[in-house]
């Protein structure tokens, strides 16, 4: 389907009536930094997972695409103290928050835009990190907006993107369109589209399919009205697959670094027990249907059909060059720099959790290794004095509580 400049303008107005009603995320505003962190927007630890090496600048520009009420944006300019970071969003009423919001806690190296994503070449420079997390799926054109962002994306640059999956929102669909079906000629009148949705699950029989989904997965955050009317009653949305994602990903002419849960997307966590099931999804990247279905993109759709809880997609793109660290070379890795990964909690405990929220538990040499891990001393400089050996510093790159630098 063709959409006009009309019907993108009349689609951007819906979309900001939404969230000028209901900004969005509801957070609350605090008098200092936001608790805890999320590694996807901590360039050390997000350059470090696409690359498997520290970045060589941290004076980066960052920029928030769709940033709402600014919780993202916060943490962006608070775990990335040396960036100056940009927000743009729709909405005038989610941006007065975000103002509020950067401002109580502190978060200055920031500017706030009134601008569409659409419009985002009127912002000068190019970004190193554009962050665009819950807005290309609430687009009339998300080939236009991603292809828009791409071309603010600086060379060796990373985006980092969260779309809608349609397999695990199923149910979402469908009371979206009970809810439509019943405002009528209210629909677009979002606070009746949420007393309605309310009045629907209130009335449904406690073994319906949609309650339990609702109580399984959304009910605490759904809450409060302002995600409920974000999940349930949003004028525009996009659901993808793998095989549409990736027509996205195609067409903004970037490169898939990878998708940001790794462990998800291995077919091993559900076929493993099945040798000869295993063999012939080698054969995947044989799949005569298209480019879309073959090499890894067929083992993603073989998982997401297999496992349809994927309710998004999130990963990371890049515009080449990016450059690659081998550390499979034990010079390369004796002569390279360790720094701990910001993204850990807990240390310096045995137990930590790690950039992605799972326990480790460190044995004593590691712990230690991980403390002498200054920034100044090499890693050969420091296993001189330990009993740790290199397989062992290799396990803690792995899991990414350490980044390297090449010396």
């Amino acid at each position: 389907m063709i959409l006009t400049m009309s019907d993108s303008q009349t689609v951007s107005a819906a979309v900001a009536k939404l969230y000028n009603t209901y900004p969005f995320p509801p957070e609350p505003l605090l008098d200092e930094p936001p608790p805890g962190y999320n590694w996807r927007w901590n360039w050390l630890a997000a350059y470090n997972f696409c690359t498997g090496q520290k970045p060589q600048k941290q004076d980066i520009r960052i920029l928030d695409a769709g940033c709402g009420t600014g919780v993202g944006t916060e943490y962006l300019v608070h775990l990335n103290p040396a960036a100056s970071v940009v927000g743009i969003d729709l909405s005038t009423k989610a941006l007065e928050v975000a103002k509020e919001r950067c401002q109580r806690s502190g978060a200055n190296r920031v500017e706030f835009h009134h601008l569409s994503l659409y419009d985002v070449e009127q912002l000068p420079g190019e970004f190193d990190f554009i962050n665009c997390v819950g807005v290309l799926h609430h687009l009339s054109d998300p080939i236009r907006g991603i292809q828009a962002l791409a071309k603010k994306l600086a060379p060796g640059g990373l985006m980092h993107i969260f779309v809608y999956g349609e397999l695990g929102r199923w149910e979402i669909q469908l009371m979206q369109k009970a809810i439509a079906l019943l405002q009528g000629d209210k629909r677009g009148d979002y606070r009746d589209g949420v007393q309605v949705g309310r009045q629907i699950f209130a009335a449904l029989p406690e073994n319906n399919r949609i309650v339990k989904r609702e109580r399984e997965r959304w009910s605490l955050e759904n809450q409060r009205d302002e995600n409920f009317a974000d999940m349930y009653v949003h004028p525009q949305e996009i659901d993808y697959n793998i095989e549409t994602l990736f027509e996205l990903i195609d067409a903004s002419g970037l490169d898939f670094v990878g998708f940001s849960n790794p462990g998800f997307w291995q077919l091993n966590r559900l076929l493993g027990k099945a040798p000869e099931l295993m063999e012939r999804t080698q054969k995947l990247s044989d799949c005569p249907r298209g480019s879309a279905l073959k090499g890894d993109r067929a083992s993603y759709r073989l998982i997401e059909l297999l496992d349809p809880e994927v309710t998004h997609y999130e990963f990371f793109l890049s515009r080449p060059p990016l450059p690659k660290a081998d550390w499979s070379a034990d010079d390369a890795i004796l002569a390279a720099i360790p720094e701990r990964n910001p993204c850990i909690d807990g240390f310096p405990s045995q137990c930590v959790f790690n950039y992605d929220y799972q326990i480790v538990n460190l044995s004593p040499l590691e712990l230690e290794f991980l403390q002498k891990c200054d920034g100044h001393s090499t890693v050969g400089g420091i296993l001189a004095g330990s009993q740790l050996g290199l397989d062992a510093v290799r396990t803690l790159l792995k899991q990414q509580l350490i980044l390297l630098t090449p010396s």
